[in-house]
């Protein structure tokens, strides 16, 4: 069985593995089916407790990860924001000497969670900007409706 310290490595060769048999529409396909399959949880949170389904949901994975992030919640204004510190996963892929992390990593936690949140009528904006030092921010908002 492959450990939790080595699954982040295998998951960032598989990306570039599926990007060379199938280019970009592979890797994300294979994202998409991972948000489908698996995401029910937040889906459910968000549908029973709205923008603080969020803060539920996250509050639970990052803890469990050994995430360093700052989480926001604005129920009134129906707005939700995580600034990642220093992701564990991209920090361990930095990290070591013999992988170089996927080119486009960290964007599997844009597709995977704006293919739950949007549906629900969520605005979500992932800022990668300071990926390659493993932080990033997302900024979840109700959407307006006139």
């Amino acid at each position: 069985m492959i450990s939790c310290t080595e699954f982040i490595p295998a998951y960032s060769e598989l990306f570039k593995t599926l990007e060379r048999l199938g280019g970009t529409p592979a890797v994300e396909a294979f994202w998409n089916d991972l948000s489908d399959r698996f995401l029910n949880n937040l889906r459910d949170l968000v549908v029973q407790h709205g923008i603080r389904g969020c803060w539920l949901y996250w509050s639970q994975t990052l803890n469990e990860e050994a995430a360093h992030f700052t989480m926001e919640l604005d129920e009134e204004a129906g707005e939700f924001r995580i600034l990642m510190h220093a992701c564990p996963s991209k920090g361990r892929l930095l990290s070591l000497s013999h992988v170089t992390p996927f080119r486009d990593y960290c964007r599997h936690c844009d597709v995977l969670y704006r293919r739950v949140l949007e549906p629900l009528g969520y605005a979500y904006h992932f800022d990668s900007t300071g990926c390659d030092k493993a932080s990033c921010s997302i900024h979840v908002r109700r959407r307006r409706t006139s």
